[in-house]
């Protein structure tokens, strides 16, 4: 919705009040608990559109890189001991950048009007004419709770649900929590900010006729990879998070419905719960496996080392295009080969007709599913999926001599296919169709990884990746954090390079493919366990 300062109904879209004659838009936007999956299409949506951007504690910062370029970021967090920019300050950041006539987004954790000083700010925006939208978010105790495996509401045990601060602003003017009504009256008790008060908190709630035995969790960074659960009672939940260290950020559940944590602990199940994986392709390339890795329950943090764009010149492609039916083979190496090879070949005014009495031999299940995409069935696929194997592959089917085999690949790659078919009496042609360029990395993600260890495991694909990789990290004076950065790789040419760069290789699939990579990952953390 959207609001201004005109009383009853609220303003229509866009309209604002009469004061300030030059005005931007502010989106106060929910960012969910903190997973990034948990996030909303409208969220991401506006971020993407904003110019600033001012930003809390527990808004997950991997939002951040949906923002354009040029957005200015602003850090607005506050803990329980620390705050960057009070309250009014915060305020009246938003006024003053939007009346630049700027689009700004409040990004804040979990929902802007639950404990988000969301309904603040749009009062202080709507008293100054400041047009402005409410993004929902997903609320941190609804989607906690979930992640924990405890229904905040159960046909069988609580009816009723309150949510409660921990710790009451000091300058509040309304009136405090009543303590006897939430202790007795109401079935589950959530406290957000519920580690900094926890031993006057479980006090009051005992004091005021909650039952000492009560099922009681705390539940710390919940849903993230950080996420942290300690089950007690009402009586015990202090001493035993004193015990164990357990500190803020966390939300209190005290409730019958806590009980079913034992059965209902699904995160727990997820092989790769817990788990931060650093993909070092493109986000558009990652595609089915970066979802079968967080289907199992890893983060994705994109740390693309490579780029892919088109050829400087297509001369060669051309004349192989023209010349397309005089080809007995064509061997794809990789889903992009077969993309842009064929994006080509439609751009010179053929289709894939043109492609019959063609063999086809596909490097991996994906590249020759990629051909699937397109109506295009695979002939051979090596059961080794190296150059070497499609060289013995090739042999098998019969003889070279003669046989004319185009090649569309990458403009740096392995002589090993070309080189081995010609020695056997091919006449190979190899077509440059695409170009793996090493692209800016983000420094700050590259610090977090390597200095914060924020990834617990970084994927390579090839050794371009691992180069450009390297480069960038030198770029960085990052060299002496390589040493025990921990990688998977696709197969022994790219665990090769890895090796040779320093880095530890601990995940090496028998098969070259992505599929046998998320595989090997899983059993890899699972004998970790």
């Amino acid at each position: 919705m959207d609001w201004t300062d005109k009383k009853s109904p609220p303003a229509p879209l866009l309209q604002g009040g009469e004061k300030s004659s030059i005005k931007g838009k502010v989106f106060l936007l929910g960012a969910g608990p903190g997973h990034p999956k948990l996030i909303t299409l409208r969220a991401i949506e506006c971020i993407r559109d904003a110019e600033v951007i001012i930003y809390d504690y527990l808004a997950n910062q991997k939002f951040l890189q949906y923002a354009p370029k040029g957005c200015e970021i602003i850090y607005a967090g506050k803990t329980s001991v620390h705050h960057t920019l009070h309250q009014d300050e915060i305020n009246q950041l938003l006024i003053d950048k939007a009346r630049t006539g700027k689009t700004v987004i409040r990004l804040k954790g979990g929902d802007p009007l639950l404990y988000g000083r969301g309904g603040e700010e749009a009062e202080g925006l709507a008293r100054e004419g400041i047009p402005f939208e409410i993004v929902p978010g997903i609320p941190a105790a609804t989607a906690i709770a979930a992640y924990a495996g405890i229904p905040l509401t159960h046909r069988d045990s609580a009816s009723t649900v309150a949510f409660i601060t921990g710790h009451e602003g000091s300058g509040k003017s309304g009136p405090p929590v009543d303590w006897e009504k939430i202790s007795t009256g109401v079935g589950t008790v959530v406290i957000y900010m519920g580690v900094g008060n926890l031993q006057e908190n479980t006090r009051k709630l005992m004091e005021h006729g909650r039952a000492p035995e009560t099922p009681t969790a705390l539940v710390r960074w919940g849903t993230t990879p950080e996420q942290e659960i300690l089950i007690g009672t009402l009586a015990d939940i202090y001493e035993k998070a004193r015990t164990a260290h357990f500190k803020a950020p966390a939300i209190m559940i005290v409730g019958e419905t806590v009980r079913l944590h034992d059965k209902l602990h699904w995160t727990d199940q997820l092989p790769l719960f817990g788990r931060r994986i650093a993909l070092t392709r493109e986000r558009e390339n990652a595609g089915l496996f970066s979802k079968e890795l967080e289907r199992l329950g890893a983060v994705i943090y994109y740390l693309p080392a490579i780029s892919i764009f088109s050829p400087e010149e297509f001369g060669i492609v051309d004349q192989a295009i023209e010349e397309i039916e005089q080809f007995d083979w064509i061997i794809f190496t990789s889903a992009n080969a077969v993309r842009y090879f064929l994006d080509r070949l439609i751009k010179k005014n053929r289709d894939v007709r043109d492609l019959k009495g063609i063999s086809i031999c596909t490097v991996g299940t994906a590249t020759a599913r990629s051909l699937k995409t397109r109506g295009i069935r695979t002939d051979l696929i090596p059961e080794e999926f190296t150059g070497e194997g499609v060289v013995a592959a090739l042999l098998k089917e019969g003889d070279l001599p003669g046989k004319r085999v185009l090649i569309p690949r990458a403009e740096k790659a392995r002589e090993v296919v070309p080189d081995a078919l010609r020695e056997a009496g091919a006449e190979v042609v190899v077509a440059t169709v695409y170009r793996n360029l090493a692209p800016e990395i983000d420094a700050q993600a590259l610090q977090e990884i390597l200095i914060n260890r924020k990834a617990d495991l970084i994927v390579f694909t090839s050794p371009s990746n691992i180069r450009n990789f390297v480069r960038s990290v030198q770029k960085e004076g990052l060299q002496k954090t390589l040493p025990g950065i921990r990688t998977a790789c696709i197969g022994p040419v790219t665990a090769k390079a890895a090796k040779e760069a320093g880095l530890d290789v601990v995940v090496e699939p028998e098969k070259s493919t992505l599929e046998s990579v998320s595989e090997a990952i899983r059993k890899y953390f699972a004998e970790k366990q």
